[in-house]
């Protein structure tokens, strides 16, 4: 069968759900990821086609026509240039936070990298901001904190597979909020987080593939307190970071200023709240207190 079949086929199964457009990109994932066809569709033959792969072709559509997102069903994402295994168990990584990592390098770029610095990764998911930024950045310390124990799996994974086997890094398993176990972590020049940001209240509002495919646990904080994490997270950088560290957040476009707000209440210094490239508020940034 020629892989231009097999896009037709797709594209017919899944067009009604996600229109023409969508429903061709979607097809080019999976003939790329999954029967590894990297040329035009038109003039390869996907060799050797047998009974079990007309079974995993329909298997593939009966996901997609579900819903599941196209990142789940091929295993992978890309991000940065690079490529994150990732699964239910992790947010699919997304372009507002390529934003934050180009951000982060940045500042990394125009301090002195000389010396080993550290970073520390609060609620890594796949590990994608932390993994990014050692791979630009070799000689980064880099440290990860994910409460969610088959997250962690998939994110040392990650970076064992992108990094190399023999990397430093070190992804502990625990949850932020439990300040008792902050301890456990040296000083840092440099803390980065996307945490939990969506008030339950707001569940309604988010898209079907999210709320059925993608783990709560890494979306949805109580309505009572929805700034609970950039609190703890920035009363923990207050702790750990080092004289002229930094501390970055992701955000909710809907409360990142209260975001900035609650680091200067806190004394940060330089405290910038940034837009994403759709010019919504999505990133802060503030130093340690001189």
């Amino acid at each position: 069968m020629t892989a231009a079949t097999v896009k037709s086929i797709l594209i017919q199964a899944l067009s009604s759900r996600y229109g023409l457009a969508e429903a061709g990109g979607i097809a080019r994932v999976v003939l790329e990821d999954i029967f590894q066809v990297h040329r035009k569709p038109e003039s390869v033959f996907v060799s050797e086609w047998t009974s079990a792969q007309t079974d995993d072709l329909q298997q593939i559509i009966r996901r997609l026509q579900a819903g599941e997102p196209v990142q789940y069903v091929v295993g992978t994402a890309d991000f940065f240039g690079l490529v994150f295994q990732v699964n239910p168990a992790v947010l699919i990584p997304r372009q507002e936070t390529e934003e934050l990592v180009a951000w982060v390098l940045e500042h990394l770029r125009h301090i002195d990298t000389k010396n080993n610095l550290s970073l520390l990764d609060i609620g890594l998911g796949s590990g994608c901001i932390g993994i990014t930024l050692k791979k630009k950045f070799p000689k980064l310390q880099l440290f990860g904190l994910e409460k969610s124990a088959d997250a962690r799996s998939v994110a040392t994974r990650n970076a064992q597979r992108i990094l190399g086997a023999s990397a430093d890094f070190r992804f502990q398993q625990g949850d932020i909020l439990q300040t008792t176990g902050w301890h456990a972590f040296p000083d840092m020049d440099v803390i980065v987080s996307n945490p939990p940001y969506i008030p339950l209240a707001e569940r309604e509002l988010m898209p079907e593939h999210v709320l059925a495919h993608e783990p709560p646990l890494a979306l949805f904080v109580s309505d009572a307190d929805p700034l609970i994490f950039y609190r703890t997270i920035a009363d923990f950088a207050l702790e750990k970071l080092r004289p002229g560290g930094v501390l970055f957040f992701e955000c909710n476009e809907f409360n990142a200023k209260e975001v900035a707000g609650l680091l200067t209440e806190k004394r940060f210094q330089d405290v910038v709240l940034k837009k994403d490239i759709s010019g919504l508020d999505r990133m802060v940034r503030g130093f340690f207190p001189s």
